[in-house]
């Protein structure tokens, strides 16, 4: 079917229901937390405080403490078993964990409920792999950041919701029989949403569970740090998540103490934080152009760090002494759109720089770990969402005020973003390739998906000016490693795109035929491991925007290495202040800006009959009258 933009995913069986479940999993499980942990402060409180503090606690930990046991388990069974059966079966479990927790409300009994919670963090854990490793069984490559955008939004509204309903219901007359009504209601929803999610074969149905949690969790991550990128996605997946949680803890005591709002204003600001998160993660299909770029990683970092250390700027010098403050009253203090601005853009910022490395670790992890891959990201997230916590109690502890403890947070971000972005030079390059691309042209694509998804393969395009290399790598969603002429790949400050994209600079056999060697054996060395080659095949810069002549250099490569070749054109490059048009490129002023250009593919050409005439007349076909 059609996928127009990430809105009509939520029209399609394979991914509607599966939404749904998921929602209300995450939905259910704020409701009755946040009922028990309120029935726990207000009515244990009321007799013995010191019992409260330590039941709170407790509860918070044990809901924690499954993700550290099962989520190794919870990996193996979703890549062992169907997974829409393997969901039935978790979602089955929460209806009998609901029973038990109603049981617990009406019985008032807290053992038992604390127990319950206990329960319900484990069916977390045994939901979370299963909950990132179908989507790419069910959606096509483009659609990975629509699904994931939809899923983070969905998850933080879920949280949100959920958290606000368990308060309102237990607050209630009767509120213990209001929350066990409607947990077990809304586990009965899940059930019965989950009955129309279409299936999704087992990745390893031969694998053999290893029950002894320890070994199995040093397995994954040991296979997780193979694939490097995907190690140090799951890193800044966790580390988002130790940032998160360190805002979503302190936000009620930095209303109160710094803002001086009260209940109502908490909820608003939580409630704007949650909708940057789903804004934030919907426009990541519309900034990468529906394909994983994980150059908005970078971005979205950014964002966290600049407007994190706006917020400890935002709040007034003095707040109002007495009662404390409703929303109106709150919107009517100076500072306080400051405020709003910095809660929704962290919130925005952080939807961007998550749903690419969520989306990056489905696309590049082997589908048969793929599961298992997510539970050791779940395993790590629990661990750096412990270490944010002890963090923040020792910042305190020393005397930091919140928003200090803030300030540091996104000093602390801006840090680890240099470290990731350091160790994994990629991040930062797609990122300088997505500004050139989007500030300079406004992009069209069509039929990439002629490139291969795996496997060896070239493409030939035309060569109009000193962005194509960059244009065409933003646009494709494998690497494309592109021969280019030396000197182009030395321009200062591009040099580091095309070194991180590992491309190969070439020079005519006149030249220096000791760069040609080179370049034609990294070009066979590419192909053999499976990478994408591109190539300029007229060798140069078109000097009147028609396609010259392709020289024989493609056959060499082909014959030296057959792979298909996939045929691709430029539309709109000609005139652009990198072009040829007006004399030498980038010397004149330019004379266009934001540009409407497109990038066309077409079929592959077999091996075999991949001519240079034969690609040429494809190139010229597809560029058509728009040079």
């Amino acid at each position: 079917m059609a996928h127009d933009n990430e809105f009509t995913l939520l029209k399609q069986r394979r991914f509607l229901p599966f939404f749904i479940t998921q929602f209300l999993g995450a939905f259910n499980d704020n409701v009755f937390k946040n009922a028990l942990i309120i029935l726990i402060a207000f009515q244990i409180a009321a007799s013995d405080p010191s019992r409260s503090n330590l039941l709170i606690n407790l509860s918070a930990a044990l809901f924690v403490l499954p993700f550290f046991l099962f989520s190794a388990t919870a990996g193996q069974l979703s890549d062992k078993f169907e997974k829409s059966r393997y969901i039935r079966w978790v979602k089955l479990l929460e209806i009998i964990i609901m029973l038990g927790a109603a049981a617990g409300f009406m019985l008032n009994s807290v053992p038992l409920l604390i127990a319950m919670l206990f329960m319900m963090g484990l069916h977390s854990t045994l939901f979370g792999p299963v909950k990132y490793s179908i989507m790419p069984q069910h959606l096509r490559p483009e659609e990975l950041i629509g699904g994931n955008a939809w899923i983070e939004m969905g998850t933080n509204m879920a949280i949100l919701l959920g958290t606000m309903l368990g308060g309102i219901l237990i607050a209630w007359q009767q509120g213990h029989l209001w929350v066990s009504c409607a947990v077990i209601t809304i586990a009965i929803l899940g059930f019965l949403s989950s009955l129309a999610i279409p299936k999704a074969p087992p990745a390893a149905p031969d694998l053999k569970i290893n029950w002894n949690p320890v070994s199995e969790t040093w397995n994954i991550l040991k296979f997780t740090y193979e694939n490097f990128t995907v190690f140090q996605s799951v890193l800044g997946i966790s580390w988002f998540w130790f940032l998160g949680s360190v805002y979503l803890a302190q936000l009620p005591n930095f209303t109160k103490l710094t803002l001086g709002g009260g209940e109502h204003v908490v909820t608003l600001l939580l409630t704007l934080f949650a909708i940057g998160i789903g804004v934030g993660s919907l426009l990541c299909e519309r900034l990468s152009g529906r394909m994983v770029e994980i150059g908005l990683v970078p971005f979205g970092s950014i964002g966290l760090t600049v407007f994190g250390i706006d917020l400890f700027f935002a709040p007034p010098a003095s707040i109002p002494q007495g009662e404390l403050l409703g929303v109106v009253a709150f919107l009517a203090q100076p500072g306080s759109w400051r405020v709003i601005m910095d809660v929704v853009l962290i919130g925005m910022f952080g939807g961007i720089y998550i749903v690419p490395l969520y989306a990056l670790v489905q696309q590049r992890s082997a589908p048969s770990h793929l599961s298992r891959v997510i539970a050791g990201n779940n395993i790590l997230n629990a661990v750096f969402m412990v270490a944010a916590a002890l963090i923040a109690v020792a910042l305190l502890d020393r005397g930091l005020n919140i928003p200090e403890v803030l300030l540091v947070m996104a000093i602390f971000n801006a840090a680890v973003a240099v470290y990731i972005f350091t160790l994994v030079p990629e991040f930062l390059m797609r990122f300088i390739v997505w500004i050139l691309v989007n500030i300079v042209y406004r992009l069209r694509t069509r039929d990439l998906d002629h490139i291969p998804a795996e496997g060896p393969a070239v493409v030939v395009c035309n060569h109009v000016s000193y962005m194509d290399a960059l244009v065409v790598i933003g646009c494709c969603r494998r690497p494309i490693r592109f021969v280019m002429d030396h000197q182009i790949f030395r321009i200062p400050g591009l040099n580091f795109v095309f070194r991180t994209a590992g491309a190969i600079p070439i020079a005519p056999a006149r030249e220096n035929p000791a760069i040609l060697d080179q370049a034609y054996d990294r070009v066979a060395r590419y192909l053999e491991e499976g990478e994408v080659v591109g190539i300029f095949p007229e060798g140069q810069l078109t000097k009147d925007g028609e396609i010259g002549s392709f020289k024989g250099g493609i056959e060499r490569i082909i014959q030296r290495t057959p792979a298909p070749v996939v045929p691709l054109a430029l539309r709109g490059m000609w005139g652009s202040f990198f072009s040829r048009r007006y004399g030498k490129a980038m010397s004149h002023f330019p004379r266009r800006f934001w540009s409407r250009i497109e990038l066309v593919a077409g079929e592959p050409v077999p091996a075999q009959q991949a001519t240079s005439a034969l690609l040429r007349e494809r190139v010229v076909a597809l560029r058509g009258d728009w040079p």
